[in-house]
């Protein structure tokens, strides 16, 4: 009997910031390949074909020879299981409905191991995708059996439970665009944008600008309809009642047709409309209260399209109208059947939020069955061939007019929403013609509901939705803020602790407030909160998460790249001090110096366009890395006359350097002489690289060159001594 060929998974790290391998988060696994390093894909038999058979999404993987089917070209001429691996698990996350696009796989020193790293947006996921991914890879290398459709049905229940809601994910994506940085929170939807004091925060729909205080008027309708009334918002004429008695005696009062419906409700449930009778009003109270647990609204019925407008800010944003639902009898199927199959058929239904709209099962609705009561039937009911039954009033909100709102109906609906006190809110209408004056019809604003549901506008019944996110992002910030405070990131083993506490004293006193994480602790402003070493990324995220925090500074060793990733995605000053290997830095496989310098470019990677790289020049191969940086470049050196530097300042460029004992700053031919070294602290003059390195950090940040004078004179090495 053949030996079974095998993938061992011998380490799985989630990087999860900007790594050695990409911008966005990995899971980087270490694995053993084994037998299968002398078996490529193009010599095992029936591979390909079993493998394609399984995951035919594969055809759509461009890989190194960048066109669609790229990957599937790369198997037929032999790739090895690792790179196999990567795709495998970058798709079953696509099928269980999380996108990613981004793999890698290398080989390492030892043979038939190898690196395999692969795009998650959730750690939890992607471990599992991996896991599931080499099952996978194996069955089809052995040709043995391996259940697709549950290994993406775990994949999809844990992506919905445990990644961005899609609403959330929506706004996410928008802020993205803008180029906002975002940190998800909680294990749910809370996600800030942003970094320190420049950060906004939202929970799906609602934001930190979201009063407590208007969702508690929002949530009581009676209270919410008096207030719209008061400022000259059209209302429906209603009455709150305590018992079924007084509900026909409003119904009475008000004239029927009425709407009866909780009056803490949301969603439409327990809500019945067009009741006419004493019956169906005193059996909608019933549902009424049982759903809503207290009291009843009794409200004049206005015959009109029920309608969505979503206000965000001062302004309408999108509106969704919905229908009336219906069946068609068959003479064989009960409504409970044919709901299934006529409505339920219908792709934007489902369970849960990733759908716009609700299953309807007949028998399991009060609201439905309260409604095909007042007709005389029941959901077991078997209706004729072509008798249409109506089987739901409200609730559908799926067709996208928000090109067809009259001004006049906008206008309504953003007062409504200013009204209550809501910065975002779902404002229910309901218009006999959207597209017409509201003055010309008979109209009313029916509800105004805090964190509002955005998929009936994402993704609507008609055309490609509305970009609702955008307009969330937009309200939030204006259009030059990007939600981004100063980030300084320093990488190299020349004293970069010591360095990163100068360049955030230096900060400081430039009248900032500084959150500072380095191998000497964790600080803000000159004040140490963690003693312990914080060259690790929960520690960069306690700083970003501060929203005092106006500027920020990290000292990033290349085992925290390797290992964790960086802290935050982009950086205003991105500083290498030198490209020295550490011989710790082998147990992540990285052998020498050449092996190093992918590690330090990370740092130089993430600089922003506006931001500014800070090179050591006397370090020939850290100076390679400024052809890699997509803002501007600052050198130093102890010699003005280093090749590096000099051709820099030729350039017209930023450079520091020493003269006669004297920093220097240098644009081209224009000097500054900042100090002489002689008049620091003994330990820092002995230093003047590391203080070189602060000084053009600083520099790079446009802090005033008097100010840094004063800085260096002023800063203390013993945390204890450093004043306040």
């Amino acid at each position: 009997m053949t030996r079974q060929k095998k993938i061992d998974i011998l380490r799985v790290t989630h990087l999860r910031g900007p790594n050695i391998w990409t911008y966005r988060p990995v899971i980087e696994a270490w694995v053993d390949i084994g037998a299968l390093e002398d078996f490529p894909s193009n010599t095992i038999d029936g591979f390909y074909d079993r493998l394609t058979a399984w995951l035919p999404g594969l055809i759509e993987h461009e890989c190194s020879p960048g066109v669609r089917g790229g990957f599937l070209q790369r198997l037929q001429e032999g790739t090895w299981a690792a790179h196999i691996l990567e795709h495998v698990c970058l798709e079953l996350q696509n099928l269980g409905g999380m996108r990613t696009g981004f793999g890698k796989a290398r080989q390492t020193s030892k043979r038939g191991v190898y690196k395999v790293a692969f795009r998650t947006r959730q750690e939890d996921v992607g471990r599992r995708a991996l896991h599931l991914g080499r099952d996978l890879v194996e069955a089809a290398v052995n040709d043995s059996a391996f259940d697709l459709a549950a290994a993406v049905a775990e994949l999809t229940d844990m992506v919905d439970s445990l990644c961005l809601g899609p609403s959330t994910a929506h706004i996410v994506d928008a802020a993205t665009a803008r180029r906002i940085p975002h940190m998800r929170l909680t294990e749910g939807n809370l996600v800030q944008l942003g970094y320190g004091i420049a950060q906004r925060r939202i929970w799906t729909a609602e934001t930190d600008q979201t009063s407590a205080i208007a969702e508690e008027i929002a949530s009581d309708k009676d209270l919410t309809k008096a207030l719209l009334k008061a400022c000259g918002v059209p209302v429906p004429e209603g009455e709150l009642v305590q018992s079924a008695d007084a509900a026909w005696q409003a119904a009475q009062s008000v004239g029927v047709p009425v709407v009866v419906k909780p009056y803490d409700g949301n969603h439409g449930r327990g809500v019945s409309l067009d009741l006419r009778t004493e019956a169906d009003v005193r059996a909608a109270y019933q549902l009424a209260h049982r759903k809503g647990g207290g009291s009843v609204i009794v409200e004049k019925f206005i015959p009109g399209d029920e309608h969505r407008l979503l206000v965000v800010g001062r302004r309408m944003v999108a509106a969704a109208r919905g229908e009336l639902l219906y069946v068609q009898g068959d003479g064989v199927n009960t409504l409970d059947a044919l709901a299934d199959a006529q409505i339920n058929s219908d792709p934007r239904r489902g369970r849960g939020e990733d759908f716009p709209l609700n299953v309807v099962v007949p028998s399991e609705s009060a609201e439905v069955i309260l409604e095909l009561e007042r007709v005389g039937l029941t959901p077991q009911s078997v209706p004729a061939a072509g008798q249409r039954v109506l089987i739901q009033r409200n609730g559908n909100v799926a067709l996208d007019v928000t090109d067809q709102v009259h001004p006049s109906v906008a206008a309504a609906a953003a007062l409504a929403a200013r009204v209550v006190g809501l910065d975002i809110a779902g404002v229910d209408m309901v218009l006999q013609d959207c597209s017409q004056p509201l003055s010309s019809q008979l109209a009313a604003v029916i509800e105004v509901n805090a964190s509002p549901g955005l998929l009936s506008h994402i993704k609507p019944a008609n055309g490609a939705g509305q970009p609702v996110g955008r307009a969330i992002i937009d309200h939030l910030f204006e259009s030059k803020q990007d939600g981004r405070i100063p980030v300084v990131g320093i990488t190299g083993s020349g004293n970069t602790g010591r360095i990163a506490r100068l360049v955030a004293w230096l900060i400081h006193i430039s009248g900032k407030h500084v959150g500072l994480a380095c191998s000497e602790g964790l600080y803000l402003d000159s004040r140490r909160v963690d003693a312990t070493d914080s060259t690790h990324w929960e520690a960069g995220q306690r700083i970003l998460i501060n929203r005092s925090v106006q500027a920020a500074v990290f000292e990033n060793p290349c085992a925290t790249i390797l290992g964790q990733g960086l802290a935050y995605d982009k950086c205003d000053v991105g500083l290498v001090t030198d490209s020295a290997w550490d011989p710790a830095l082998q147990d992540f496989d990285i052998l020498d110096i050449e092996q190093n310098f992918k590690v330090i470019r990370t740092q130089i990677d993430v600089v922003l366009p506006t931001g500014t790289a800070v090179i050591n020049a006397a370090d020939s191969q850290a100076a390679e890395l400024a052809q890699l940086c997509d803002g501007k470049v600052i050198f130093y050196a102890i010699s003005p006359d280093n090749s590096t530097l000099a051709a820099h300042r030729a350039q017209g460029q930023q450079v520091v350097f020493l003269r006669e004992n004297t920093l220097v700053l240098a644009t081209g031919a224009t000097e500054t002489a900042l100090l002489r070294l002689s008049s620091l602290k003994p330990a820092k003059a002995a230093q003047p690289e590391m203080v070189m390195a602060a000084v053009a950090a600083a520099w790079a940040l446009q802090i005033a060159p008097e100010l840094i004078a004063a800085g260096l004179r002023t800063f203390e090495s013993n945390p204890q001594k450093t004043p306040y």
